[in-house]
């Protein structure tokens, strides 16, 4: 694998790790964390929302959970790299 390839993709997944885990520390500081839909045809109000853990605590926690894996997730990749076929 081209050795270029290898460092954008690790440099990539930390800069998308360290977003993660800024936005869910700043969730549990806040009390609260924004969910932003991924869904490209869906402008309405719905497709962001805030979540706060005082009033609706299964959504909060369900995003922090996830937001919190993704952030592992792209930390492992940055450690570990891309190593397709190995």
């Amino acid at each position: 694998m081209n050795p270029a390839v290898d460092l954008l993709y690790r440099l990539a997944a930390f800069g998308l790790g360290i977003y993660c885990v800024r936005k869910a520390w700043y969730g549990y500081v806040e009390r609260k964390i924004l969910f932003v839909s991924d869904d490209w045809w869906d402008w309405s109000r719905w497709s962001r929302q805030e979540f706060y853990r005082d009033i609706m605590p299964i959504r909060y926690w369900m995003q922090m959970v996830g937001t919190t894996g993704g952030a592992l997730l792209c930390l492992v990749g940055a450690i570990f790299g891309w190593q397709p076929g190995s």
